[in-house]
């Protein structure tokens, strides 16, 4: 609610201006006749024609509002100066007036532009989220590389650990170890010399045998 009541002051405080400058370009001898029975040089007619239409509808359409609407307010203080600086007369005195409450409704616009619907909130909000997602990418680049660096270091903490297991053939008591057989089992020989001890089935198991004779 607060919105739309702002967008209609706005609305109406500057539809004085865009009538005041529409009726100068309308009649622009009348109006340079007026100017220059205050003083002020031929000419000026057009310029502040189009100046108060332009600002007018800046105020409409919300666009450069802080701009237009500082730049009326000195308008409206040099309209005072120069048309209505008679205050002893009461009618004068009342316009000045009225004259001073535009002012201060150019200053209400000016403070208050940033928060009310219209192109310059419009691109203060897209400014804003253009920032936010930028952060929102610069932080998560971030964790993407903290998240490889702390990969990196636990690859470079971890060795493989290569084990070999190497038997290691011992002779039962009493035997010594006299060669191998035939297909690579180790032969005991007892310190008798009519018995050798001999691994046939490869169960880990020496199985005793007696010696042939040839």
């Amino acid at each position: 609610m607060s919105t739309i009541a702002a967008v209609i002051g706005r609305i109406l405080l500057a539809l004085i201006f865009i009538e005041s400058g529409i009726t100068k370009l309308l009649h622009v001898a009348a109006t340079n006749q007026e100017i220059v029975s205050v003083g002020l040089p031929s000419g000026l007619a057009i310029p502040v024609g189009v100046f108060e239409l332009v600002a007018g509808l800046c105020l409409v359409f919300g666009l450069a509002t802080r701009l237009a609407s500082i730049l009326l307010a000195g308008f409206i203080a040099l309209t005072i100066l120069f048309y209505h600086s008679n205050f002893t007369d009461p009618m004068q005195a009342t316009i000045a007036l009225m004259h001073v409450a535009m002012i201060g409704g150019m200053l209400m616009v000016f403070a208050q532009s940033q928060m009310w619907w219209g192109w310059d909130r419009m691109r203060a909000e897209r400014r804003g989220e253009m920032i936010a997602r930028r952060a929102e990418l610069d932080a998560r680049e971030a964790e993407l590389r903290a998240a490889r660096a702390e990969g990196a270091a636990d690859a470079a903490r971890t060795v493989p650990v290569t084990t070999r297991t190497v038997e290691v053939e011992r002779p039962v008591e009493g035997h010594t170890l006299s060669g191998r057989s035939l297909f690579g089992r180790p032969v005991l020989s007892s310190a008798r010399s009519d018995t050798v001890m001999t691994d046939v089935n490869g169960d880990g198991v020496p199985e005793v045998r007696r010696r042939r004779w040839f």
